[in-house]
């Protein structure tokens, strides 16, 4: 830091100490140090803008990755070079989308995403990773199977922040709390501060974020799928967590539930005695991060 910065931060924590105020600090990467012998992969922070929620019908506008290395127990080390474009859609940007996220049609007019130099920029990322994974990863295999062939995580979901404190899981509202603020809704912006709170120590296990997202990553999970289960039992599937696939997608238009492996057997089990009432021949399928949270999965 220079003398001004010094200066700055001095007052900050002058404030602080009164207990009357709270200071949030621009996020700003600081790397570890890196070991030299350590190992270290290649991961990609994504992130996209897009005309809606649907990715059959909806299109990306906008893309981000950021590309950072990490090593196998969760310390991340550098962030290089992002990739940032941005994308014209087959119609018009919907208005509610403009305000949210400032992208125009102007901005976006005759502008491109090629799968060449996607597929130049991500082919040697071991892992990549979308605060919302779900969504983003499904919109990324739209526009290059490049995206379909490397596991992913999610930052949103596979870290607990709850049981580490936090009241939500929305990107803004943990860098709040972490004590950092950002300029929001641009796509690279959001990759470099979700990789900020990967890198910070969570405040109860004391361990880097992206520790957690990788336990969570490496663990395969199962879907049951509860085809033909009785209409007037919807209730209690829905209390339990299954969701409804209504899409045409590959997959059973049913409900469905994903369970880690140590409760596959058991949640067999309540599907025969309190839904089906019978021996049921239940359609399972095993997950990992290759396949989990993809539009084929």
């Amino acid at each position: 830091m220079n003398n001004v910065d010094l200066d700055l931060e001095k007052m900050a924590k002058r404030l602080e100490a009164s207990g009357r105020y709270r200071i949030l600090r621009r996020l700003e990467f600081r790397p570890a140090a890196k070991p030299s012998e350590l190992q270290t992969k290649l991961g990609l922070f994504i992130d996209v803008e897009t005309t809606g929620l649907d990715p059959v019908k909806d299109e990306v506008i906008e893309l981000a990755m950021v590309p950072f290395t990490f090593s196998s127990d969760g310390r991340i080390f550098e962030i290089k070079t992002p990739f940032h474009k941005f994308r014209e859609p087959s119609g018009p940007i919907p208005s509610q989308i403009t305000a949210l996220t400032g992208i125009t049609d102007e901005m976006v007019a005759g502008q491109t995403i090629s799968p060449e130099e996607i597929a130049a920029f991500v082919d040697d990322a071991a892992l990549k990773v979308s605060h919302n994974a779900s969504f983003d990863r499904r919109f990324c295999e739209r526009l290059s199977g490049s995206f379909a062939s490397k596991p992913w995580a999610c930052s949103m979901t596979q870290v607990d922040w709850a049981s580490e404190g936090y009241e939500g899981v929305k990107l803004a509202y943990l860098v709040t709390e972490a004590g950092f603020f950002y300029d929001r809704h641009r796509a690279t912006n959001d990759c470099l501060a979700a990789i900020q709170m990967l890198s910070t120590s969570l405040p109860k296990s004391n361990l880097p974020a992206m520790a957690k997202l990788l336990e969570n990553a490496r663990r395969s999970s199962w879907r049951i799928w509860a085809e033909n289960a009785p209409f007037d039992l919807k209730d209690v599937l829905k209390s339990r967590g299954y969701r409804w696939n209504g899409d045409v997608n590959g997959s059973p238009r049913a409900w469905y539930i994903d369970v880690s492996d140590e409760d596959r057997e058991s949640e067999l089990k309540f599907l025969r005695a309190e839904i089906y009432r019978r021996e049921a021949d239940l359609f399972t399928k095993k997950i990992t991060a290759f396949e989990r949270f993809s539009i084929r999965s």
